[in-house]
């Protein structure tokens, strides 16, 4: 679309069977100085602190089980540690969630070094979890067959370099739902606090009619 000194654009369409299913545009920028400030870390045990949601998941009661290894089965390439494993388990009566959430997230596996790499892995890592977000507050999962779940568009704005291998943290909160769409955001940290990208989505949440019981 355009080729500049400082920023080039490209726009991508992808189709299916004659029938376009995905347009991506996407902004590049040579490297610059310049002003530099962040939002502030926020406060998170260690992954290494948190207990593999895998092992845990024998102790937990059967719903959330459930729930928990459906996601786990559906996302084998990229490792997650959500910080509060109780927010899988239905709401009780009379309780309440706010629609937020942080997990730490990587690549299954380590990746070889080119930058580029890492970007397309952060791409794709950053769509994990986000709409689920917007569950939460409903003492709903995105696997639990309640909610046909699909990301109407994404956004993401990269800050700074990382390595999508190691632990990044995925601090995330849906400020709204309603007309069965959800809008959720998401900042992600790496482990020494450097703010390395932001992504908004928005997403369908549309109720699944007879659904199973929770």
């Amino acid at each position: 679309m355009r080729d500049g000194r400082s920023f080039s654009t490209r726009r991508v369409r992808a189709s299916q069977r004659g029938e376009p299913i995905f347009v991506l545009s996407a902004s590049f920028h040579i490297a610059e100085d310049g002003p530099e400030h962040q939002a502030p870390t926020p406060a998170a045990p260690s992954p290494e602190q948190i207990v593999d949601p895998q092992a845990a998941l024998a102790a937990m009661p059967e719903p959330a089980r459930k729930r928990l290894q459906t996601l786990f089965d559906r996302v084998r390439p990229i490792e997650f540690r959500p910080m509060d494993l109780r927010r899988y388990a239905p709401l009780r009566p009379g309780e309440t969630r706010a629609a937020e959430q942080s997990v730490w997230i990587r690549i299954a596996g380590p990746l070889p070094d080119d930058p580029m790499i890492h970007t397309a892995a952060l791409a794709y890592l950053s769509d994990m979890t986000l709409l689920d977000t917007a569950l939460v507050a409903h003492g709903h999962a995105i696997f639990d067959g309640r909610h046909q779940v699909a990301s109407l568009d994404h956004a993401l704005w990269l800050h700074r370099p990382c390595r999508a291998d190691a632990w990044l943290l995925y601090a995330q909160d849906s400020p709204s739902a309603g007309g069965a769409r959800a809008l959720t955001r998401g900042t992600l940290f790496s482990r020494d606090g450097a703010l390395v990208a932001s992504v908004a989505q928005e997403g369908l949440i549309r109720p699944i009619r007879a659904a199973p019981p929770v």
